[in-house]
């Protein structure tokens, strides 16, 4: 009777309790949803175009989306193109980094690309880049 209690007894003690462990995910899993920051481009179905030498964009930078038909977003929000000088001049002056990354589908007229990028600039942006997918 010795024998089979010390052999029950011995199953329990290497039984591994993975509750602590599902814990510390779901905790992980929170903790990273709340510290990430989530980027939208706008509401537009966008096609970007491709580039080998595609690097990283600051994540606070001021974001300019055009869509396939020329319709403009500063930040996700909707914007004429005469406002946009205006609209960028605005966000610009309360930031510190005067970034600015324009989002454009690849089928975009490049008349409209470069204007887009030159009303940045005359807004009071120091640097503006545009999104593209890395190629590998």
């Amino acid at each position: 009777m010795s024998v089979g209690h010390a052999a029950g007894k011995w199953r329990q003690e290497n039984e591994i309790n993975i509750a602590p462990l599902i814990d510390m995910v779901f905790i992980l899993l929170i903790f990273f949803m709340v510290t990430t920051t989530f980027v939208r481009d706008a509401k537009l179905e966008i096609e970007r175009p491709g580039a080998k030498t595609a690097q990283r964009a600051d994540s606070r930078s001021v974001r300019v989306s055009v869509g396939r038909r020329g319709e403009l977003f500063v930040d996700a929000r909707p914007v004429k193109p005469w406002m946009l000088q205006a609209r960028l001049r605005e966000i610009i002056s309360r930031q510190r980094i005067k970034t600015v990354l324009v989002i454009a589908d690849r089928h975009v007229e490049t008349g409209v690309l470069v204007d887009v990028v030159d009303q940045c600039r005359l807004a009071g942006a120091k640097d503006v880049g545009v999104a593209v997918e890395q190629e590998i």
